[in-house]
């Protein structure tokens, strides 16, 4: 077997067939509803697409960080020089300047920044009975004050993914009335958005996928730096009809807040809170079965 490194692998993205079609993804991405978004379906060389999904590791690799708390059931990894040689070209691809500049013209946003430290982003997987509730994302990142968060890219490596696992994501109405759109996370569909305070997104259903199967996609955020931008923590909310299932979202939202308030000013990192929200899930678990 052949080893391939990052420098074997000359071309992951078609960015030339992008930059050709941009004042069309311009109107495509602004006209998007309930907030500007765009789906861009084979976004990978169909190659590179192949070795990024065979490259992401599954679960029982010791260094994922989970997520696992009354408003999510997921993980990330976020270091980048544990990822294979294909995904890390993909994640150099998606922030060379190139590329960020690209992004900048399609959306609208000026000197558009990416985030080499990955912040929540990264490789993200959840498995059966995973979820997200619906949410506005923080708005400031957590070690950089005057960086202002303006989008999101969210590539899918999901292969033969089949609707009955769930897992869309729903993009609801600003005023969180109803979900506008369910973008099902098909393998190499890439969705951008923009994240203002009230882009409310997030796939709220238990998953229902088989064992050995999970929710795969690599997430990245993109910044403008700016004097002071409004900083507002990650805001789950309730759905209509949610009932006395608001309360825990609401309760969760306040605990959330606190850490990101400590994180910011004490430099508390993800790895710590994931062992806390794994032994707050674990003791759960246990008072559930008495």
């Amino acid at each position: 077997m052949i080893e391939v490194t990052a420098e074997d692998i000359e071309s992951v993205l078609d960015l030339s067939s992008l930059e050709n079609r941009l004042e069309g993804l311009k109107v495509s991405y602004r006209e998007g509803d309930p907030y500007p978004h765009i789906l861009l379906e084979n976004f990978l060389d169909p190659e590179a697409y192949r070795r990024s999904v065979e490259e992401f590791k599954d679960l029982d690799n010791q260094n994922w960080t989970n997520y696992i708390h009354a408003n999510e059931r997921k993980f990330s990894h976020n270091d980048s020089a544990e990822w294979g040689p294909t995904l890390q070209s993909v994640l150099r691809e998606l922030n060379s300047p190139r590329f960020v500049s690209f992004l900048g013209e399609m959306i609208g946003v000026k000197d558009l920044v990416c985030d080499p430290s990955l912040e929540g982003g990264g490789l993200h997987q959840s498995t059966n009975g995973g979820f997200l509730n619906i949410h506005a994302d923080f708005t400031v990142h957590p070690h950089h004050r005057h960086w202002r968060r303006r989008a999101n890219l969210l590539l899918y490596l999901n292969e033969d993914w089949k609707s009955e696992y769930g897992g869309d994501l729903e993009l609801w109405a600003k005023e969180m009335s109803h979900c506008v759109e369910k973008v099902a996370p098909l393998g190499n569909r890439a969705l951008i958005f923009t994240t203002d305070a009230d882009s409310f997104h997030g796939h709220p259903e238990p998953m229902t996928c088989p064992e050995g199967v999970a929710r795969r996609s690599l997430a990245l955020y993109y910044f403008t730096i700016e004097e002071s931008p409004d900083i507002r923590s990650t805001n789950y909310r309730a759905r209509p009809g949610d009932g006395l299932h608001a309360i825990p979202i609401y309760l969760d939202r306040q605990l959330l807040r606190c850490y990101d308030w400590m994180k910011r000013r004490l430099g508390l990192s993800d790895e710590l809170v994931s062992k806390l929200f794994r032994g707050k899930d674990r003791l759960t678990r246990r008072g559930d079965k008495h």
